[in-house]
């Protein structure tokens, strides 16, 4: 199998570069978030950062996109300040966890986040790898006029700080006679998608929604190759929704090899084995039309889960035939950090549980009759447990307006199963339509005491919910 370079060894390390523009991006924040939003949080002085340091850290109730995709997103930032700057993907990871610990105690008057600590660089890493290997496929140094400018664009989007950084060194704009990309041409399948959704809701309810959905996927380098290098091969996945009772931003999913060794390698069969970090964000909200505002209802919500911080060991099998492929790849992965949705726990913005656990996914992958015909199929299993309990703990009522309490949430113990099916069919050339359909069903159990009547009691009960999602899309593959 092909071997790609990393020539980000090659380059020289500006430490004080990154440093700066990590340092530079928490304080540009915090003015922002202080003079044009005035949030309450802003508003620092020594008497707050000498709080935060005596206080130490709490579990936060902040929104899930906030603290599961936001916040990774602004770990990729300080990520990739370092790896714009000559430094690897370990060493990168270092700037992530210091600019977190420097917003964290220095930046807000609200007492530092446990979540925010371990889901900012550990998700920023992910985040940020991901986006800046995809810049590097669009940078072109030999390229000026309105093709450079609009290749530095396009990748100063998606990896800001990269893009800072050829804009402070001059990079941005200087011609030369090489491409210049720092992992060489490595082999990647980009598929875009759009068209509708449905949704059903779930348990005896009936009720149907409709609206544009979006997706991307990207798979990037050879699954198959051996690496030590981390994220030689990874793929993710973007799902969007133009819904009127559902996030924007829905699903976020990356798997990106840690290190593999391919131990087979024949004309017809591959197998890889390796050790894979993963990103999940799933996120939805009520599709009932027919719930009262301010009353809580169980299962109002279908499902809520995100997981920043994992990582485990995977298998990758594929086998060629003529006409036929199929790829199996299986991994079993430990959670050090992750939210489950909550049926129970109502404060601020939060309605799921912290937690640590397990996750197992297999996927079955192929295609028929020169890849006229393509389909995939997709279990994922997530167990989380939350110990330190609102309700039993602390006696708090989980009311808003109430201040933040140190909890995890409910005690519990939460399984989210997902099991999704795809089918292509190529009608022209790069043109695909898409057929999938998708099943999520999670189930809590609470560990509680609960009367029964006067003379009998159980200690635990169970709450499920499902939600079915078909899509019906176009997708242009590059």
């Amino acid at each position: 199998m092909a071997h790609f370079r990393d020539t980000t060894d090659c380059k020289k390390k500006h430490f004080w570069k990154a440093a700066g523009e990590t340092f530079g991006l928490n304080v540009g924040l915090w003015a922002f978030d202080r003079y044009v939003l005035k949030g309450h949080y802003s508003y620092i002085s020594l008497k707050t950062i000498k709080a935060n340091f005596k206080h130490g850290f709490d579990w936060d109730n902040d929104h899930l996109s906030t603290n599961m995709f936001a916040h990774p997103y602004h770990g990729s930032l300080y990520f990739n300040a370092g790896r714009a700057n000559g430094f690897n993907f370990w060493q990168s990871e270092l700037f992530a966890l210091g600019g977190s610990a420097m917003w964290e105690l220095f930046m807000e008057s609200e007492y530092p986040s446990k979540n925010d600590i371990i889901a900012t660089p550990i998700g920023g890493a992910a985040l940020g790898e991901v986006f800046y290997r995809t810049s590097d496929l669009i940078l072109d140094n030999r390229t000026s006029g309105g093709e450079r400018f609009g290749r530095e664009a396009l990748a100063f989007l998606i990896s800001p700080m990269r893009g800072l950084t050829r804009i402070i060194t001059g990079e941005a704009w200087e011609k030369k006679p090489v491409v210049g990309n720092e992992f060489g041409k490595p082999p990647y399948q980009l598929a875009i998608s759009l068209g509708t959704r449905f949704l059903t809701s779930h348990d005896n309810d009936r009720f149907f929604k409709a609206g544009a959905s979006a997706r991307i996927n990207l798979e990037y380098g050879d699954r198959y190759a051996s690496s030590l290098r981390p994220y030689d091969y990874f793929s993710l996945l973007l799902d969007l929704n133009a819904m009127k009772t559902q996030p924007l931003l829905s699903r976020v999913e990356i798997m990106g090899s840690l290190l593999s060794k391919e131990v087979i390698d024949t004309e017809k069969s591959n197998l890889t084995l390796g050790m894979y970090q993963h990103f999940d964000f799933f996120d939805s909200d009520t599709i009932r039309t027919n719930y009262t505002p301010g009353v809580l209802e169980p299962c109002v919500v279908p499902y809520k889960l995100a997981i920043p911080a994992s990582a485990g060991v995977g298998i990758m099998f594929g086998y060629k035939l003529p006409r036929f492929t199929f790829h199996v790849t299986g991994h079993a992965n430990g959670i050090l950090m992750g939210g489950v949705l909550s049926d129970f726990y109502r404060l601020y913005h939060r309605n799921y549980n912290w937690g640590t656990g397990f996750s197992a996914k297999l996927k079955l992958k192929g295609s028929m009759c020169d890849d006229k015909l393509s389909f995939s199929l997709n279990n994922r299993f997530y167990r989380l447990y939350s110990q330190n309990d609102w309700y039993s703990d602390k006696g708090y009522s989980p009311n808003p307006g109430e201040p933040p309490v140190d909890v995890e949430g409910d005690s519990s113990r939460g399984t989210v199963y997902h099991l999704e099916g795809q089918v292509n069919y190529k009608v022209w050339k790069s043109l695909s339509i898409t057929t999938q359909c998708d099943w999520f069903n999670r189930s809590t159990l609470y560990h509680r005491m609960v009367a029964i009547d006067p003379s009998f009691s159980i200690n635990g009960f169970f709450i499920d919910s499902n939600q079915l999602s078909f899509q019906l899309m176009l997708t242009y593959t590059l």
